[in-house]
This record gives C-alpha cells, structure tokens and sequence, in this order.
C-alpha cells in the first residue's frame, strides 16, 4: 500500500490526453490498488491516473456511503458507449481542494472497462446517481479534461477558484454544452411550475 501525492490544478499533466494501458501487468494492479488507497485516505469518491503522474487510462471509483461495504471499482480503458438525459452537478475534485461549481453532466451513461485482473465489463449508472456522475468526472481525466470546463457559470467558477487559491480558470478549455444547459433550463423552469 502506498498512499501517492495527488496533483493540483495548475499542473500541466492534468491536461495531457492518456495513454492505453497495453497489458494489464503487475504494475498496472499495484498503480490500481494504490489509487485505491490514496482515494480512500482523501475522502475522494473517484480517482484518475493522472491526477497521480501517472498518464495511463485507469480510474478508480467506489461511491459507497457511510455505513455501506466498500464497493471499489477499477476501470482500465474505459470508453463511454451511451450516454443521454442530462443534470446539474455540484462537483468538487481532489486536485482542486476546497473547490466545488455547478458542472453540466449526462443523467445516464453506460461504459465498457478492463476491470483490475484485466477482464473486460460494462456498467450502466442511471438517473444521474453519484456513479454516473463519477464515471463522468474521472474518465474526463483521461482526455485532460477538468470538472471546471464543465462549469454552468464561469463567474462562479472563477471566484471559487480565487478564494481557493487555485490558478484561473482555463477559458479556451471551457466546453459549451449547449444541448445539456437548454436541458437542464428546461427541467429547472418545469420544477418551478
């Protein structure tokens, strides 16, 4: 078990895309199981390799909650295969302490995986429950992309981040998310009614 330093916003290895992992070697297991813990002893809920220093496509997830048995996920390659509906999201990231913004998110998502010992499943998470969430958030990782370029209001976003401590916002990494945003509006103007 060893517990790895985890990266902070700001550093550029958190926006590089990763690499497949070829073969899932013994090394690949213990960088899993090491995520796992380091997850775990930062109260984090997800975990990608590059938030580690490491640029391979792996992320670790378990939402379990309070009195629930761990439920630890590994996910090698993973590739989202469907995804649909979409939900408002308070989101926070262990590379960025402290810091929480309203994200867009997908409500479902199906994805495929290597799991740890290197057999390949899929797993659907519906109804925009914390896993789906999660496999948004930590495979966005993957393709260097952060949970702030998700952001529903850059201004909040940028504050949050100043009152953080943390470097500013990356504009021309903000992703637009038409479709998602008119549909969030839509299901927030029909909750009003």
């Amino acid at each position: 078990m060893a517990i790895l330093k985890i990266l902070k916003y700001g550093d550029e290895r958190l926006r590089q895309k990763c690499k497949e992992v070829s073969k899932v070697s013994k090394k690949v297991k213990t960088l899993a199981q090491d995520m796992l813990d380091t997850m775990y002893v930062n109260n984090g809920v997800g975990l990608a390799a590059p938030q580690v220093g490491e640029n391979l496509r792996i992320f670790v997830i378990d939402v379990s909650m309070d009195d629930e048995p761990l439920n630890p996920l590994v996910f090698i390659n993973p590739k989202i295969i469907k995804k649909s509906g979409a939900i408002k999201s308070n989101e926070g990231c262990l590379s960025f302490p402290k810091a929480y913004v309203d994200v867009r998110r997908y409500k479902n998502v199906m994805v495929k995986a290597l799991d740890i010992n290197g057999r390949p499943f899929v797993i659907e998470a519906k109804d925009g429950e914390l896993l789906a969430k999660a496999i948004q958030h930590e495979n966005d990782h993957l393709d260097g992309i952060l949970f702030i370029d998700h952001s529903r209001n850059i201004f909040d976003a940028i504050e949050v981040l100043r009152q953080n401590n943390l470097p500013s916002i990356e504009q021309d990494k903000m992703l637009e998310e038409k479709e998602l945003e008119e549909e969030i509006l839509k299901q927030e103007s029909e909750s009003k009614e």
